[in-house]
């Protein structure tokens, strides 16, 4: 099979459009007149207004302050942040996962708050019937995910009304927040537990328990966690519940740590 990175059969032209559009940006040019920019970089000036439009409605761009031109946005600031962020901790917490896996025979999952969603990162699976169907690049809602909940219980109360104040949630199971002020009460509640433990609350007969991972600040980095069938997380089961809870918590606390997260600070 072709290298689809050296095989120009699988180039987008606007695509590449756009990307030239943002190098040259990058490099220090303003795009101040159209004209040029245009015969600079081989565009036709229609193709190049629309991409300025596209770009900067993204936030990919931003006018300059003195309206003269442009520069590269907050959102493609945000973007790489993101990306560089999001190597970090895979690689920090791949292991981890590796090992929480094998520790519980569950599934153990790696994600990061984007908005009101989780972005699943990593994952690893045991060698079971019953594992989970959510893989790296899926997207649930944070406030009804356990990693979504733990990295929101660590958020102000504040943050967390910017987020979902004015928002309809979408009704995930009865036993999901159906407003802010629930989202919040389950926030402090998930707070005082130290992780978030579900039975069932995003999908009826899976279990999960999640733990934050704070970066160096002591803020939300991300969260870890396992999931695996309802049964193993009934309150009943006393001694393997704590087991689990412990088990995730240390995976959480060693990523911490790694991210140069102290106690201390």
């Amino acid at each position: 099979m072709p290298n689809r990175s050296e095989d120009s059969r699988y180039l987008v032209p606007p695509v590449e459009r756009a990307l030239k559009l943002l190098r040259y940006i990058a490099e220090g040019n303003s795009c101040h007149n159209f004209s040029i920019v245009a015969r600079d970089l081989q565009i036709n000036r229609t193709t190049l207004i629309r991409l300025v439009h596209t770009l900067e409605t993204h936030r990919m761009i931003e006018a300059t302050d003195d309206q003269a031109g442009y520069r590269l946005g907050s959102g493609l600031v945000s973007l790489g942040a993101q990306a560089m962020h999001g190597r970090d901790i895979v690689r920090v917490c791949q292991p981890l996962l590796r090992s929480l896996c094998n520790q519980t025979g569950m599934s153990a999952h790696l994600g990061i708050l984007d908005g009101r969603d989780v972005i699943y990162l990593a994952r690893e699976t045991p060698n079971a019937h019953l594992v989970s169907n959510i893989r790296a690049g899926s997207r649930l809602p944070a406030h009804g995910s356990s990693i979504g909940r733990a990295i929101l219980a660590r958020m102000p109360e504040a943050e967390i009304n910017s987020l979902f104040a004015a928002v309809t949630l979408e009704k995930i199971s009865p036993k999901t927040p159906q407003s802010c002020a629930q989202i919040i009460l389950q926030a402090e509640q998930d707070r005082k537990r130290g992780f978030a433990w579900s039975e069932g609350n995003f999908e009826s007969g899976i279990g999960s328990c999640a733990a934050v991972i704070l970066d160096h600040t002591g803020q939300p980095a991300g969260g870890i966690n396992v999931s695996g069938p309802q049964t193993r997380f009934a309150r009943v089961n006393g001694n393997k519940a704590s087991e689990i809870s412990a088990a995730v918590l240390a995976a959480a606390e060693q990523a911490s740590a790694a991210l140069g997260y102290s106690q201390q600070r």
